[in-house]
């Protein structure tokens, strides 16, 4: 009861908060999704910035990966296309955890009450009065949704506050030292715990912010917070690799490009840690703060490091 029910509540909050966030702000700028996707990813730079825009705005990359696949597997989209946004999706997810980084739990409660003021507010006009002035219209349907997307992201840190309350009770149990004990000699059990957590709960910015909370009290420390981090962003390639079943050829390589990418970046940094742990210790003096410029570095820097591979004549054939 001292674990599970405020895990579970907590975890529900957040999750909550996570997609009332990314259906208001899917609704603000989902009628110009499909068009920006087509216009503005004829090179894999421009693919990685619309890529990197839009799960900003939508903040959900598993979102933008899933549309992404739906385009190719019926044709309106070719796979050299999809290349730059895959990248630039990894980009765009660090805004969320950036956001939680700042520890704004304290006004949290406050920005709800506000919030969902303003979005009761938006509705006192009727509908028929706003056909008559159709930039009055827009106006309030805009201000609603971005009431909508701060309501959500109010519940988000909302969710972590609850969360954070189960450390004192896992710092009790045996399992869980166990398992720091052994994250001290093997960073490689963070990766995979981040990994199979964010698979199970289908969500990477869940599981971070987890491990920000654990970090910020000390439970854990933040090295093996950023080895959870990293494992976080391969478990996001369950999404993309459940989307992929039954669809084209060419569907799935968009998803198994989803999957080289992030496994490769883990590889890759999984030897440099300790570069991330320090680069992030001189940007931030908070545990959390520190974990979120963490994973920023390891996104931006794998998704720079993959862009020229893009514009190789290879997969202009595909």
């Amino acid at each position: 009861m001292t674990i599970a029910l405020p895990l579970a509540i907590g975890l529900a909050i957040f999750l909550a908060g996570m997609k009332v966030m990314e259906l208001a702000m899917h609704c603000l700028a989902g009628p110009y999704l499909h068009s920006a996707l087509e216009r503005f990813t004829r090179t894999p730079l421009r693919g990685m910035l619309t890529g990197t825009g839009l799960t900003a705005l939508l903040q959900s990359s598993s979102a933008i990966t899933v549309i992404t696949i739906g385009l190719v597997n019926t044709g309106l989209m070719t796979f050299p296309r999809t290349l730059g946004i895959i990248l630039g999706t990894n980009i765009g997810t660090c805004l969320t955890t950036e956001l939680i980084g700042l520890n704004m739990n304290h006004y949290a409660v406050n920005a709800l009450i506000v919030s969902a003021i303003v979005w009761l507010a938006s509705w006192i006009v009727p509908d028929r009065e706003n056909v008559k002035f159709p930039l009055l219209a827009r106006w309030f349907k805009s201000t609603r949704y971005l009431a909508l997307a701060v309501c959500g992201f109010s519940c988000i840190l909302i969710g972590i506050e609850i969360m954070q309350t189960i450390t004192p009770a896992l710092q009790s149990r045996g399992l869980f030292a166990w398992f720091v004990e052994e994250s001290k000699k093997s960073l490689l059990w963070g990766m995979v715990a981040g990994a199979c957590l964010t698979a199970v709960i289908q969500s990477s910015a869940a599981t971070i912010a987890m491990t920000m909370g654990l970090a910020s009290v000390q439970a854990i420390s933040v090295e093996l917070g950023i080895a959870i981090t990293i494992g976080a962003n391969i478990g996001t390639c369950a999404t993309a690799f459940m989307a992929a079943i039954g669809g084209t050829k060419y569907g799935q390589l968009v998803a198994w490009a989803h999957i080289i990418l992030n496994i490769g970046g883990a590889l890759l940094f999984y030897p440099l840690l300790w570069v991330l742990y320090e680069a992030s210790v001189m940007l931030s003096s908070t545990a959390s703060g520190q974990i979120a410029h963490a994973q920023t570095i390891f996104n931006v820097a794998t998704s720079l490091l993959a862009l020229p591979i893009c514009y190789l004549r290879v997969f202009r054939k595909v």
